[in-house]
């Protein structure tokens, strides 16, 4: 997917010369401390930021334009749409008559179908989490990129979401950008952290099981404690 990647900020780089690449299907977690460059990656995989150097293809061999869907840190739902307008928001844009009958299917998978002429302000953060996944997943793009988007969420209603999303997403590729380790171990195939002046890649961490793992899986905990013991490293 990404070929020789680096970013530079004037005479500071942030990565330099990555290479990876996630197989079709796969779902990837992406861990590294604050300011590493995680979020700057992720951008530049969606197209919204030029590297400084190198390319990000398909597996294909071609570029992502058009096959790729974002769902940020934050909700983004418009106070002034409904939840349904919100999910077809993409269609609005691109001014194409908005399928109601996905959108609908899809607020059916969240539990929001009840809510869907309702504000967004009406909903609690996590309705708001569960339209966010429901618009992302109207787009029916191959590709996912999520940069934290369930880190304003409750423990209960986070672990919830996650759930859904693993459920949602089990046909997609999909790259989750968090800081949470035991969101990494629940939701990820495998799992990589991004850490170092400039930021390299470390090997890929593979978790036995199928996402979403349960919490208490001896799995996910030894492989919690694993990339909590990584990550405090970086700060030493």
């Amino acid at each position: 997917m990404a070929t020789n990647l680096t970013l530079r900020f004037g005479k500071r780089t942030i990565f330099e010369n990555l290479n990876f690449e996630i197989k079709s299907g796969e779902f990837v977690a992406l861990l590294g401390a604050s300011g590493v460059g995680k979020s700057s990656l992720v951008k530049i995989i969606a197209g919204l930021a030029r590297p400084t150097e190198g390319r990000v293809l398909g597996s294909d061999g071609k570029p992502l334009d058009g096959r790729i869907a974002y769902m940020g840190q934050h909700d983004l739902l418009y106070p002034w749409l409904t939840v349904r307008q919100n999910v077809t928001l993409g269609a609005r844009l691109r001014r194409e008559t908005a399928d109601r009958a996905w959108a609908d299917h899809l607020l059916d998978q969240v539990g929001l179908l009840p809510r869907a002429d309702a504000l967004p302000s009406t909903l609690s953060g996590g309705m708001r989490q569960r339209a966010a996944i429901a618009r992302t997943l109207y787009e029916r793009r191959p590709i996912v990129l999520m940069d934290e988007p369930f880190s304003a969420l409750d423990a209960i209603t986070r672990a919830k979401v996650q759930d859904l999303a693993a459920k949602l997403l089990v046909d997609c590729t999909t790259l989750l950008i968090t800081h949470d380790p035991l969101e990494a171990c629940r939701l990820g195939h495998y799992m990589q952290v991004l850490s170092g002046h400039p930021a390299q890649l470390g090997a890929p961490e593979t978790i036995q099981g199928t996402p979403p793992r349960a919490p208490d899986d001896p799995n996910v905990l030894r492989s919690q404690g694993h990339l909590m013991r990584l990550l405090t490293e970086q700060h030493r």
